[in-house]
């Protein structure tokens, strides 16, 4: 996937994640969509690196990834910001 594609697909599963997990965070949408570009960046990283799929194009699983990556990064911005966690 291209460089524009990642970002989309990243904004997309951003927002997504937040929807999933929207915790008492008051982050802007800048932040947002940079948080979910990040996740779509590292779900794609690890799922590669332990052989658990690729990220190859638009399709479900790699946007499951993507989301998954994002949430995963909401939980450490969380953890780094200090702000109350909710699970």
């Amino acid at each position: 996937m291209g460089i524009i594609s990642w970002i989309v697909f990243g904004i997309i599963a951003g927002a997504l994640a937040r929807f999933i997990r929207p915790g008492p965070q008051s982050m802007g949408i800048i932040v947002t969509m940079f948080l979910g570009i990040l996740g779509a960046v590292v779900g794609g990283w690890i799922s590669t690196f332990f052989g658990f799929g690729t990220v190859d194009g638009f399709n479900i699983g790699s946007f499951v990834i993507a989301v998954i990556g994002a949430l995963a990064v909401l939980f450490v911005w969380g953890l780094l910001t200090g702000r109350k966690q909710s699970v």
